[in-house]
């Protein structure tokens, strides 16, 4: 939507019941209005960000502003080859100065919301899909995004398999 410049996208996407709107490297305070009168969640694409060299969206000031962020990998050759989660976690936190649970919470929880599919994913709950990471012994989950270099997943498990 306001990858490049702002062309009313997030207005557009509210006003037709999105729910959510993509990118938004640059938002104006008038499109965190439009937000804040609906249910469509931003979601943010670091790592577009990091391989293009353009400015991140501006997370901590839509959090500020009581708005749910998610985080997505916008995995395509042109703009991001890399669904690297792990790596679209970091970044939100190195270069968009999310707490790593505010990160954790906005690739999951809030991607699932993005997607309408809340009830079916994004926690762990009773009568949702078994989808979760494993790390290897970590002294915090907080260390996790920061040891972006590395690999920590021990184990994943999708639908309750094995990977």
């Amino acid at each position: 939507m306001n990858q490049f410049n702002v062309i009313g996208g997030v207005k557009t996407g509210v006003e037709n019941n999105a729910l959510s709107v993509d990118h938004l490297e640059l938002v104006e305070d008038e499109d965190i209005r439009q937000l804040q009168q609906s249910s469509t969640i931003s979601t943010l694409l670091p790592s577009c960000s990091f391989f293009l060299s353009i400015p991140y969206a501006p997370a901590r000031k839509l959090i500020e502003s009581n708005l749910p962020i998610a985080l997505a990998s916008d995995f395509n050759p042109g703009s991001t080859p890399s669904g690297n989660m792990n790596f679209v976690v970091s970044l939100a936190c190195i270069k968009q100065k999310l707490t790593p649970k505010e990160a954790f919470n906005a690739a999951t929880f809030n991607g699932a919301c993005a997607m309408a599919m809340q009830a079916e994913v994004g926690s762990i709950c009773r009568g949702k899909r078994t989808n979760f990471f494993v790390t290897k012994p970590l002294n915090s989950l907080a260390y996790l995004p920061y040891a972006f270099g590395q690999n920590h997943v021990d184990r994943v498990v999708i639908n309750g398999d094995d990977f």
